[in-house]
């Protein structure tokens, strides 16, 4: 149990879960609660089953991760397991929908959809937080120094 929250007291874990955590949080926020001109809940299970075939319970897990996950990502607790979770949805978000548009973001409306540079990013970001582990100013560092203090 104790890997799942093992972290040391450096900025780099703060600063890479803060980015990722802040950039992932509004997309969570466009699935769960429909803000920033997303669909809710009901509409992105709709839209993920319906259209892209995507079996339910893992349309959910998706919008959980991304929604609850990032705001716990932030915290900086279960840095782990919400990295990898986030790491998967890139992959899956490249493979499943952004491949077929080329690396680059749409910039100038040129192309049919955008591309998967965005997603390398939060990926690289996620393996290195998966790597690092939460960082100072995390809940798994408290937990961390906790359950060290109770086997000295």
């Amino acid at each position: 149990m104790n890997v799942l929250f093992q972290t040391d007291d450096r900025w780099a874990g703060l600063m890479l879960r803060l980015t990722l955590g802040l950039v992932m949080l509004p997309h969570g926020a466009q699935k769960l609660l429909g803000l920033f001109g997303g669909h809710g809940f009901g509409g992105t299970v709709t839209f993920f089953t319906g259209q892209m075939n995507i079996p339910w319970l893992l349309a959910v897990m998706v919008i959980l991760i991304e929604s609850i996950g990032s705001t716990i990502l932030i915290a900086g607790f279960l840095t782990r397991p919400v990295a990898f979770g986030l790491a998967s949805i890139m992959v899956g978000a490249v493979a499943f929908v952004h491949w077929q548009n080329g690396f680059f973001m749409n910039w100038f409306g040129d192309q049919p959809g955008e591309g998967f540079e965005y997603h390398i990013l939060a990926f690289g970001i996620a393996l290195a937080l998966m790597a690092t582990g939460g960082g100072r100013y995390s809940v798994d560092l408290k937990l961390t120094q906790r359950l060290q203090s109770r086997s000295s």
